[in-house]
């Protein structure tokens, strides 16, 4: 059965570009860039160094702290795209956040310059599509947020299907981001946010009531509230679900306290996602692999995930179309 998931077809809707960066490119993006980096970034088996959710943060700034140009946001897209595409990924929309790029001294228009070669390169020479969703970071404040959006909306690239947020869950609220988000989906641009991940379900509650938005990032909490379960169905908003990320997060203790089989089991849309693969120790390919076996999920559950993924993605109609029909001939 491990050969037959490998052969899926899969779809990825959630991860965060700066932190699919494998230490092996930072090292390499380091010392193209004359950059010592801190050396308390790894551990001793040479792996990202982090104990808990602020610790996780650090090293996540630290490691996307060698970018400096567009070359650098290329070579990571590119990246990223070829290791998807070897375990059969099809499509794959990741988060890129423009104030990342900022603090690092990288333009706007350099960072998607980067990123649409990337994902040329990568189309090119596998076969994967990728696409860009355009984030602001919550705990920089709604002004951040609305200068993001603004830019993303006065900036159009075809590779830039949608808008969202990451971020500390804590700060601030869903509601005081309505105007970021607006900006986004009166220029028609689908929109997703982080909630229900750290926070509970009143944050997902939050966003389905004042963002206009199609995915939640997580939203695993979810199962905490009936009714909300309900709304999801009604609304018929998707979830990106990373089970190993929650897991290395400590959001559920275990594989068998996870809630994915159970949410989907209820009807609702979900995904399986790496989030920040290199810092979980985990890949797209391997959430399928581990969802199958803890979750006793069978060939035609993973199938019916990648379709769900698909259905939901943010994809222009012609290309969603396109690769439905290739999961669905599998």
């Amino acid at each position: 059965m491990r050969e037959h998931i490998l052969k899926l077809p899969k779809v990825e809707l959630h991860s965060h570009l700066e932190g699919t960066i494998k230490p092996h490119l930072v090292h390499q993006i380091a010392q193209r860039n004359g950059i010592e980096l801190d050396q308390n970034l790894f551990n001793d088996k040479g792996g990202y160094a982090w104990s808990d959710f602020p610790s996780f943060l650090v090293a996540y700034d630290g490691a996307s702290s060698c970018l400096k140009n567009k070359k650098d946001y290329r070579d990571i897209m590119y990246q990223y795209l070829k290791d998807c595409a070897s375990e059969n990924v099809i499509y794959m929309e990741t988060f890129i956040s423009p104030d990342h790029a900022a603090e690092c001294g990288i333009s706007y228009d350099d960072m998607i310059l980067g990123c649409v070669e990337g994902i040329d390169d990568a189309e090119d020479d596998f076969g994967i599509i990728g696409r860009i969703i355009v984030t602001c970071v919550r705990h920089l404040g709604p002004k951040k947020g609305i200068d993001v959006a603004q830019k993303m909306v006065d900036n159009p690239h075809p590779y830039i299907v949608g808008f969202g947020m990451g971020g500390d869950e804590l700060a601030f609220t869903l509601k005081d981001f309505e105007p970021a988000f607006n900006i986004a989906a009166n220029a028609n641009y689908p929109c997703t946010v982080h909630a229900g991940e750290i926070s509970g379900p009143e944050s997902v509650w939050d966003a389905i009531n004042y963002l206009p938005i199609a995915r939640i990032g997580h939203g695993v909490r979810s199962i905490e509230d009936d009714k909300l379960l309900s709304e999801l169905i009604k609304r018929n908003i998707h979830l990106e679900i990373s089970p190993g990320s929650n897991l290395a997060l400590s959001i559920y203790p275990s594989w068998s306290s996870h809630p994915f089989k159970f949410i989907m089991t209820k009807g609702i849309s979900v995904s399986l996602n790496s989030d920040d693969p290199p810092f979980f120790e985990t890949s797209v390919g391997q959430e399928y692999q581990n969802s199958a076996k803890n979750f006793k999920l069978s060939i035609e559950d993973l199938k019916n995930i990648s379709l769900m993924a698909m259905k939901a993605s943010f994809a222009d109609s012609e290309t969603k179309s396109k690769l439905i029909d290739k999961i669905l001939k599998f």
